[in-house]
């Protein structure tokens, strides 16, 4: 089943951590972390919170339970929007507070986490990634396709599924993708993404219009959707992309221009054009492709968080989340890294 890839915790209120990490540390134990694994999480979780107690103005947890090229993991991503850190490095050295604390916390985190980042900007806030694996991750094991994909997808408050959704297959040397937001929220939306993805794992089709006809034919007999599908050839390193409904799509270098990409006027179940083209674009000419659903803010500007492109690209989702979500709707945010 396709869903929000993200649980968001509101962490802004102390008497509330107790439940957050109990919570959290049971859907580690449901997906199957050990008994030390599970203390790592703990602790990771109380490092973070304490942080955002001390130091954060209000403050939210990000959770994922996932599976990648490495195994499974557990990812927790805290943002708030604090101070800020006029040093970072400098607060990752042990002994180092501002408070009256012993100064281990991010360095402990760093230490206890498979992956850790720490993206801060003075006046603007932070955002730390840590991403702990149910066992020790090989990097032996990483795709060979010079693609990095992150997906950040949150329900809309209130409801226990997401109308967004997104989902990636490899085939051979094609990386294939789908991001659908189901016609509302909730359920119905839920299940007209579902039977999309149904559709498009047994797809046999190669380029992303085809593909679209297909789903087009599949989820007829649900609410509809919008959605834009994109094929990677990793060998040749080029991207064909089509979309249809109000998916957002950029291509662009950090810093630099951004390409835009036009969806077709439609409903992916009900009413599509008869005509549709293909794009295709080559990876050397962008950094980076973004998709976002209407849960976020139509006029990003990504020129302000400058050096983020150094770090793991679901740290520029959760910069992209925090600043432009709307919070009245699902939310996601596909992040591409073309390399």
């Amino acid at each position: 089943m396709v869903d929000a890839t993200h649980t968001s915790y509101p962490a802004g209120d102390r008497s509330y951590f107790s439940l957050l990490k109990k919570d959290i540390h049971h859907k580690a134990q449901q997906a199957g972390f050990n008994a030390g694994r599970l203390a790592e999480l703990d602790l990771v979780l109380a490092e973070l919170t304490s942080n955002l107690h001390k130091y954060a103005n209000d403050g939210e947890i990000l959770v994922s339970v996932g599976r990648d090229a490495l195994g499974d993991y557990m990812e927790i991503i805290a943002i708030d929007n604090g101070p800020g850190m006029v040093d970072p490095a400098k607060m990752m050295q042990d002994g180092y507070s501002t408070g009256s604390s012993m100064g281990h916390g991010l360095g402990s985190i760093s230490r206890m986490s498979d992956v850790f980042d720490l993206y801060s900007v003075k006046g603007w806030g932070s955002i730390i990634l840590s991403r702990l694996y149910q066992s020790p991750p090989d990097v032996k094991k990483l795709p060979l396709h010079n693609l990095e994909i992150k997906t950040l997808v949150v329900a809309k408050t209130g409801e226990t599924v997401s109308g967004d959704g997104t989902y990636y297959k490899t085939e051979g040397n094609t990386v294939k993708m789908l991001v659908a937001d189901g016609l509302g929220h909730g359920v119905e939306a839920n299940v007209a993404v579902n039977e999309a993805v149904k559709c498009f794992e047994t797809c046999p089709h190669e380029l992303p219009v085809d593909i679209l006809r297909y789903l087009h034919q599949g989820i007829r007999k649900t609410r509809g959707m919008v959605g834009t599908v994109v094929t990677f050839d990793v060998e040749a390193k080029k991207l064909q992309i089509a979309g249809i409904g109000n998916i957002a799509a950029k291509l662009l270098h950090l810093g630099g221009d951004v390409k835009n990409q036009i969806s077709y006027n439609g409903i992916i179940g009900h009413n599509i054009p008869n005509t549709m083209n293909n794009q295709q674009y080559n990876f050397a000419d962008y950094s980076y492709l973004i998709l976002c659903s209407d849960g976020i803010k139509s006029r990003l500007d990504l020129n302000k968080y400058q050096g983020i492109g150094r770090y793991d690209a679901a740290v520029l989702a959760a910069a992209i989340y925090k600043d432009f979500s709307r919070r009245t709707d699902d939310t996601s945010v596909v992040i591409v890294k073309l390399r």
